[in-house]
């Protein structure tokens, strides 16, 4: 009885499924279309006028009474009007019906003139003449109704942004002669007055109403403009405080001619945990062939009423643990003028230490030179008109480390400075295009607190770009000098001096194993080498990177450069590759990469560098 109902279960769902499918193909097959006698732009514009094919007899009847009509309406719009169409139908008793559209385009339509005038007070606005001087239609051109379309979209919209709510055309149309196969364009906009912006209101905040009106770019009866309304959108984004931000005109409300703006805001939590996670992979001269990191980051975007925030980052990579702490006060603007407090605890490791065996008449690896670092420090940092980021600061460190059978513990009190400056191409994870640069020098002095004299200055820049869509370029550079007498160089803390390798300096070679080394007598009496890190540092790199779909690309990179002193200059190359997952949280990138040169310290090598973060 089972196995019966189950036959006649299966029979109705072959029955049923044979049904579906004949009825797909005959809603898919009941006319094919041919189209002949124009170039394949042509052809995909009557394409797209005369429409999905029919999918049953009465639509393919009413399709075939419309075609002609829609095609000469096709031509008509990209500027044919002496077109000649000749349409030819095969019917057949089974299989779909065949339809032939032959097309003599004949000459189009060229523009003889095209009139754009303009009346209001947008005669003043300089931002409608950078419009016209944009335009790259002229006379001489084949008339498309589409461009003109767009013509009159783009300065309705431009209009509409920058005040003129009043705007409308008092004449608007083209003018065709057959006779000739011209066309004129008459455009005339009146513009009206232009409105200016009124009282903008916050809701929804917790924050005391100073901070939020630092942030508007814009004085209550100023001319009205949309993109002051984005900048004022992008400060409010860019603090941090808010997880979602509606910025209204209020035209409804207009009066005498002010636009009042509302803002409304939600808080973001109280907290935020971000994780993030990388190694490294590779056979480098350093302790460990498997580099594990671990970041956790903690924020507290809103302390308190005045707009403080702190955040606090944790790393740990095996015998590398980092706890830093950052808390910020804004001081006269809450984005470019803010004061920072830091604190941190570091523990790192750097170069190699190696000790010579007899036996193997070779230098075999027994470590890192380790250090222990306290600092506490303040800063001011603010922001210039011209969107460059400077700062000054006042940090205090000391440092433990064993170097050469010595022990060491300096203490510094260094004077900063600095600037940087970043321009994207856009606001993306994954920007197309852009370049950042960042310059600083720090001094330290005896008399001032510190160990030794030490003036210490680094710039570092990189630069993206994009062509083509799919052909991205980053190029990145890092340099850096410490300047100091020679007596005193063992005194420079380890975190102040220059290492090479790793996946932000040269790939291929594991974190921080290359630099400038010393030979020396261990307290056995035997020899050691030590990569103790160098004064200068030169670091360059060049990649290129393919997209094999917006989320998915290929690189391919060359790395070069090296720690140095002035008598011990070593360049080090690198060469690879590696795919890159552009992930809704950032770039994610799996880079292998290879060691072209052996040293005296260090074996060629290669590396599996897995990183995740924005290049800008």
């Amino acid at each position: 009885m089972l196995t019966n109902y189950l036959k006649i279960n299966l029979f109705i769902l072959i029955a049923i499924t044979v049904l579906c499918c004949k009825t797909v193909v005959a809603a898919d097959d009941w006319l094919t279309i041919k189209i002949t006698g124009v170039k394949s732009s042509v052809e995909d514009n009557i394409r797209a006028h005369i429409g999905t094919p029919p999918a049953n007899d009465v639509q393919r009847r009413a399709f075939l009474f419309t075609v002609e009509d829609y095609t000469t309406e096709a031509l008509e719009s990209i500027g044919y009007y002496h077109s000649k169409i000749e349409l030819n139908v095969i019917e057949k008793d089974k299989g779909p019906w065949q339809l032939n559209i032959n097309v003599d385009a004949g000459e189009p339509v060229t523009l003889q003139w095209i009139d754009i005038n303009f009346d209001g007070d947008m005669l003043e606005d300089e931002a409608f003449r950078r419009w016209l001087d944009g335009l790259t239609i002229k006379p001489g051109d084949v008339l498309h109704h589409g461009k003109y379309e767009n013509i009159k979209s783009q300065l309705v919209t431009l209009a509409l942004a920058r005040g003129y709510f009043d705007g409308q055309f008092t004449r608007s149309e083209i003018k065709i002669n057959r006779d000739n196969n011209s066309a004129q364009i008459n455009l005339h906009f009146s513009s009206g007055k232009r409105y200016h912006f009124g009282e903008v209101n916050f809701t929804g905040h917790t924050l005391n109403s100073n901070i939020v009106e630092e942030l508007i770019p814009f004085e209550t009866n100023t001319p009205y403009a949309t993109n002051q309304l984005s900048s004022l959108n992008r400060n409010l984004l860019d603090t941090g405080y808010f997880s979602n931000i509606k910025v209204l005109p209020e035209t409804e409300n207009i009066n005498n001619g002010a636009v009042p703006i509302k803002v409304e805001l939600s808080p973001r939590p109280n907290h935020s945990i971000e994780v993030g996670a990388g190694i490294d992979i590779g056979n480098g001269s350093a302790d460990n062939s498997i580099d594990p990191k671990l970041r956790i980051t903690w924020r507290t975007p809103q302390v308190n009423r005045f707009g403080h925030k702190q955040e606090s980052t944790a790393e740990w990579s095996p015998d590398r643990p980092k706890l830093l702490t950052t808390y910020t006060i804004p001081l006269s603007h809450p984005l470019d003028d803010q004061l920072k407090l830091r604190v941190g605890i570091l523990r790192d490791k750097y170069g190699l230490t190696q000790d010579y065996s007899v036996d193997d008449r070779k230098f075999k690896n027994t470590g890192q030179l380790e250090s222990e670092k306290y600092q506490l420090g303040v800063i001011r940092q603010f922001r210039t008109a011209s969107n460059w980021l400077m700062g000054y600061s006042l940090e205090a460190m000391r440092e433990t480390y064993y170097q050469e059978n010595t022990n060491y513990s300096p203490s510094f009190i260094l004077l900063g400075f600095g600037v940087s400056k970043t321009q994207r191409g856009d606001n993306s994870l994954d920007p197309k295009s852009g370049i950042r640069q960042t310059y600083s020098i720090e001094y330290a002095d005896p008399f001032l607190g510190s160990e030794i004299r030490l003036t210490r200055l680094q710039a570092k820049l990189k630069w993206i770009d994009t062509f083509f869509d799919k052909h991205r370029f980053v190029a990145r550079l890092d340099m850096g000098a410490n300047l100091a007498a020679a007596e005193n160089i063992p005194n420079i803390a380890p975190s102040l001096r220059y290492f090479a390798g790793g996946d932000q300096s040269v790939r291929g070679y594991s974190y921080q194993e290359l630099g400038p080394y010393t030979d020396y007598i261990n307290n056995e009496g035997g020899l050691s080498r030590e990569v103790i890190g160098g004064r200068y540092l030169v670091v360059g790199s060049l990649e290129y990177q393919y997209y094999l779909t917006p989320t998915w690309r290929l690189g391919t990179f060359v790395d070069a450069g090296n720690a140095f002193d002035t008598d011990q200059f070593e360049p080090i190359i690198s060469v690879g590759g590696g795919v890159h997952w552009i992930s809704p949280i950032g770039p994610i990138r799996l880079d292998l990469g290879f060691g072209l040169k052996e040293t005296e310290t260090v074996d060629r090598s290669f590396r599996f560098h897995l990183t995740m973060g924005t290049d800008l």
